[in-house]
Parts: C-alpha cells; structure tokens; sequence
C-alpha cells in the first residue's frame, strides 16, 4: 500500500481503504461501539462546506467552494450529541483552520483521536 507525505500508511479493513493504519483501527472501535449500542448513526467521510464557491462579476466560477471532510461522524447514545472525528496524525495548516471554521460556521468541536 501507499504512504502519504505524512508517513501514513492506507491500510484496508472490513473491505474499506482507509488513509492511515490509525483511522482504520478507529473505524474498528467505533464499529465495536456501535455493536454495543454505545453510539448510533455511524459515517465516514463526511463532508461539510465552510465556504461556499464565489460566482465572479462575470457569472463564472471565481472561486472553489473549501470544505472539511470528517473522517468519521455518529451520535453518542447517551448525551444524543454528534460527535465529529479525525484520526489525526498531523496538524497541519490547512487542518487547523478548517478545525476552527468547523467551530465557527457550524458550532462543532472535532474530537481528535
């Protein structure tokens, strides 16, 4: 498998690619959770607009719309929260201001495991 400028290695589980050997045993975890029925509703990859795309004077496309993917997202039985998470190894510069514009436009904290 491949590895990312990071060092991450993409690892395969259940028949799902994932980037990092780290999300991958997350994912397993938040499978055994939700097994339980400690968690519900749980997604990967799910993306969030935190600006949408700008239309220029001109009627086309200026700018490309940012947005964050969540590697995983579900609900907390107990609380009834949702919980956003990223697997994160590293924090980069694009990671961090997403991480505060998800705070911001939407009000979530993402958890980082």
């Amino acid at each position: 498998m491949n590895r990312s400028k990071y060092g991450a290695q993409k690892t395969e589980y259940d028949g799902i690619v994932f980037d990092s050997k780290h999300e991958a045993m997350r994912w397993r975890e938040l499978a055994l959770l939700q097994r339980a029925g400690e968690i519900a509703d749980l997604q990967r990859q799910v993306k969030y607009i935190l600006v949408p795309a700008q239309v220029g004077d001109d009627g086309k496309f200026a700018e490309r719309a940012v947005s964050y993917v969540a590697d995983f997202v579900y609900r907390d039985v107990r609380s009834g929260d949702t919980v956003v998470e990223d697997a994160k190894g590293m924090h980069t510069r694009d990671y961090i201001i997403k991480r505060k514009l998800m705070r911001y436009v939407y009000g979530i904290r993402i958890r980082e495991v």
